[in-house]
């Protein structure tokens, strides 16, 4: 799988939240199904789990620059939280 287009038509047809506290926040909701964690992520608790609860993490090889680069953002994405893959298959993810 193509990773970087996955996380593209994730971010154009689902429900993607961005960022540390809406990543957290997704969680405690109870709403996340993934989390996608960069590398340089500064929650410890993100970056050295393999999941929360329920919900799995994947690591991505790379730091929250090259995410956001993934992701098509002009900025640095360090955690994100998939709550609807919408016609992405991102859930396929290994985690």
């Amino acid at each position: 799988m193509d990773l970087a287009h996955a996380l593209k038509v994730a971010l154009e047809t689902g429900t993607v939240r961005i960022g540390l506290t809406e990543t957290r926040a997704a969680v405690e909701e109870k709403k996340a199904r993934l989390l996608i964690v960069a590398r340089t992520c500064p929650d410890l608790k993100l970056t050295k789990e393999r999941a929360i609860g329920k919900v799995p993490i994947y690591h991505y090889d790379g730091t929250a620059v090259d995410l956001g680069q993934a992701c098509g953002r002009p900025f640095p994405i360090s955690a994100m939280a998939v709550l609807d893959p919408g016609s992405s298959a991102i859930l396929t993810l290994e985690t």
